[in-house]
């Protein structure tokens, strides 16, 4: 939707968690010498800025790296968040914090020389300053397209490794449509990729319908199916009718080695963290 920007919720609860999962990601696979293509379907701008435009008329990201950097000062994180922290906000502190990495930047940042990255953006206020963010950098092609169409011109990669992250802003409801089918045609095509995907916990029932639709993809992908994980932070309670995000998730498919291990230690830490009232509370169900 062009009229959704990014920037407006940098640093949020939601990108913590979406952070954390893909910092993880990225450490475990970079295992491997082989190289891997990351591919991020709804790219935006790359980079925020924080105390200034979009980020500053609501300033979620306090409710979020700031409040999670606050917190870790007095309360060590589990090593997943730890690795987030250090790859967002660095020895600074979010205190110091003048802009926000999105996630090609932080994808960027994890990645190695022989390493590729496919960033789709859409939004033509959003693609420029992703393009010059990437000018420079060799292993990155940037296209001013749509990324859930995008995704078939780029799997399966040569290297036969990829990390898709799918981000859509989900104001519109055929949105929750179009994340279905990219990701069965994506797992029909490349049953053994790594599909990171995130949604928001809203009360609308399209919203809670999704995690469920994602996970019985799995069935369809190859002989044996494939693996995935839902994990989900939930920061505030919610009420039947309400219109607010109460939090977030995310549907992995292959997820990589020991990331159910990591998102189990991180997400009470998470909660514990970023909680607002009682109703805070985090969830964790994986299939191998």
């Amino acid at each position: 939707m062009l009229s959704y920007r990014h920037g407006f919720h940098a640093g949020n609860h939601a990108d913590v968690l979406k952070h954390t999962t893909l910092v993880a990601c990225l450490r475990a696979l970079r295992a491997k010498e082989t190289p891997l293509l990351y591919v991020d379907t709804h790219a935006g701008a790359g980079s925020y800025a924080l105390r200034e435009g979009f980020a500053a008329q609501n300033d979620e990201w306090a409710g979020g790296v700031e409040r999670l950097a606050a917190f870790a000062g007095n309360d060590a994180p589990p090593p997943a968040v730890a690795d987030y922290l250090a790859a967002v906000i660095g020895q600074g502190g979010a205190q110091a914090m003048e802009r926000y990495p999105g996630s090609p930047a932080i994808a960027a940042a994890g990645l190695r020389p022989q390493d590729r990255l496919a960033l789709f953006e859409l939004h033509p206020s959003d693609y420029g300053p992703l393009s010059a963010l990437f000018s420079g950098d060799r292993r990155a092609r940037v296209v001013n397209a749509d990324g859930f169409s995008g995704l078939r011109g780029a799997l399966p990669p040569p290297s036969r490794r990829a990390l898709v992250l799918v981000d859509p802003s989900y104001e519109l409801a055929a949105d929750y449509d179009r994340v279905v089918e990219a990701l069965r045609e994506s797992l029909g095509r490349f049953a053994t990729g790594v599909y990171a995907v995130w949604y928001p916990l809203l009360e609308r029932q399209e919203a809670k319908a999704l995690p469920g639709r994602l996970t019985a993809l799995a069935a369809e992908a190859g002989p044996r199916g494939a693996a995935w994980l839902d994990a989900r932070l939930r920061v505030r309670g919610s009420r039947p009718g309400e219109r607010g995000m109460s939090g977030s998730g995310m549907v992995v498919f292959n997820p990589p080695w020991r990331l159910a291990d990591a998102l189990r230690e991180a997400l009470p830490y998470l909660a514990r963290a970023l909680g607002t009232d009682a109703g805070a509370s985090w969830d964790l169900e994986a299939r191998e």
